[in-house]
């Protein structure tokens, strides 16, 4: 079987013929149809987080259950804690096997690569608004516009939120927030937003974003790079009871959720998808170096 591997952390993945591999009781084998790309993935290949090697990165996987037409995409948890594309094989590969209860049907009319994407990106992005408790009219501050971001800007408009504002450094995609309905903002310039994501990870940016919450403001931290910010607490949050509060992963209740919002056509999520490329080393390399030193792609499909 073909895959993409990391086989040396702080080294580029390499293409290799590996074993098929082969489903046993309570498991699926299922044939890749598309994965998306993630910028936890460069993390992973610069060595952050624990990861077993040699390695098949790759979370965000959709494709058919090996002799049938039954469409799925996969639920990167397992039921131990356990994730697809770092502490288990992922889907840089042209097959995997995953537990059953990983399964997530893909409803009719909704692509392999918009429910790959789907997996991470805007499951984690509603986990977030989920947990910020978001009520109708409230603002939102999306720090970083990627495919994240991307999926945050829609979900949060169909949650009900009022203004939606974008702070990112690459300028064009800021121009691609504005597409999305969101309103390009520098950092210093937000005031009494109501609820703040950070997917971006740059301490003074997040910190500037903290300030600018309203009294009882909630920021939400799911970016896995930021590993220090220096707050005062009484000025930053006990003067005006803020909230900073960690997002970690997702449901597969979510899954089923968002799916379900982009079979009625509430979720577009093929605006988001803005490359593909080929399950070779050197394409996946280039998409990884890209996401590194900041693109304005938001996300990339291997398809």
């Amino acid at each position: 079987m073909r895959a993409v591997r990391l086989t040396a952390l702080k080294s580029p993945l390499v293409d290799e013929d590996i074993e098929e591999p082969t489903a046993g009781p309570g498991e699926a084998l299922v044939e890749i149809r598309a994965a998306g790309i993630c910028h936890s993935d460069a993390h992973y290949r610069a060595g952050g987080g624990t990861v077993a090697l040699p390695l098949i990165l790759g979370h965000e996987i959709a494709g058919v259950i090996a002799g049938t037409d039954r469409r799925v995409a996969l639920h990167y948890l397992h039921d131990d804690g356990r994730m697809l594309g770092k502490e288990v094989d992922g889907g840089y590969a042209e097959r995997i096997v995953v537990p059953a209860a990983n399964l997530v049907p893909i409803p009719d009319g909704v692509p392999f690569e918009a429910a790959a994407v789907m997996m991470c990106s805007t499951a984690t992005a509603y986990h977030a608004l989920r947990l910020a408790s978001l009520r109708a009219g409230e603002s939102v501050a999306i720090i970083g516009f990627g495919g994240l971001g991307a999926s945050a800007a829609q979900l949060a408009k169909v949650m009900g939120a009022g203004k939606v504002f974008a702070v990112d450094r690459v300028p064009d995609k800021l121009d691609l927030a504005q597409s999305f309905g969101a309103i390009p903002a520098a950092a210093e310039e937000l005031h009494d937003i109501d609820v703040a994501i950070d997917f971006a990870g740059h301490p003074p940016t997040t910190l500037a974003v903290l300030r600018s919450l309203r009294r009882g403001g909630r920021i939400m931290i799911v970016a896995i790079n930021l590993r220090e910010l220096a707050i005062d607490p009484y000025r930053d949050v006990l003067a005006n009871e803020r909230h900073i509060i960690g997002v970690s992963d997702h449901t597969r209740d979510e899954l089923v959720e968002l799916l379900a919002m982009a079979a009625k056509g509430q979720l577009d999520m093929s605006r988001v998808i803005t490359r593909r490329v080929s399950l070779e080393a050197e394409s996946i390399n280039g998409v990884l170096d890209d996401l590194d030193a900041g693109t304005a792609h938001l996300r990339t499909v291997i398809a």
